[in-house]
């Protein structure tokens, strides 16, 4: 075969990354994941027998490296409210998030990763539902019950005041909660 990795690259880069974009939706995440395609196929490229077969098998090893990268990503999904520093001062919209993140991490595992990923990581939802292995009605209805089952928790601890445009100008706790998410 007379391909080497250089080669590789330049013939077949633009069309792996639009392909990567296309299941991702993130520029940052499909340049990683593009990366690591590439590193694979050059550590592999003795496994490639015919030349007119390198883009299906090129497109074969990003399927597999998105598929690894969402199962190493879905272990890695934790709200931790510790972790988001808003400082006192701060607007009522970034001090609800941090309170919000605690209600989050109370929700049922399964309604937690798709408001997380829909919500908190813009994953759209047609793509989610191929990344959960899931039915679109059936990502739909577990971000619509994540969403209510959230709304349900804030309702019950707390007053919240918002503008026409749904921006939060305030919020209280109600009597018998002091903080948010207890």
């Amino acid at each position: 075969m007379n391909l080497n990795s250089e080669q590789i690259w330049t013939n077949y880069h633009k069309d792996i990354k639009h392909y990567i974009l296309s299941e991702v939706r993130d520029k940052d995440m499909a340049h990683d994941i593009l990366q690591d395609v590439f590193i694979k196929a050059h550590s592999n490229l003795h496994q490639l027998k015919e030349e007119q077969k390198c883009k299906q098998w090129l497109l074969r090893i990003a399927k597999n490296t998105i598929t690894d990268h969402f199962r190493k990503d879905k272990k890695n999904i934790r709200i931790v409210p510790d972790i988001i520093q808003v400082p006192e001062d701060s607007s009522a919209n970034e001090r609800f998030v941090k309170c919000m993140s605690s209600f989050i991490g109370k929700l049922p595992e399964h309604y937690k990763e798709a408001v997380v990923l829909a919500d908190l990581q813009n994953i759209d939802q047609v793509q989610l539902a191929k990344r959960l292995k899931i039915s679109y009605s059936g990502v739909k209805s577990r971000v619509q019950r994540g969403r209510q089952l959230l709304k349900n928790m804030f309702l019950k601890c707390c007053h919240i005041s918002s503008d026409k445009y749904g921006n939060i100008i305030d919020y209280k706790s109600k009597p018998n909660y002091t903080t948010c998410g207890t």
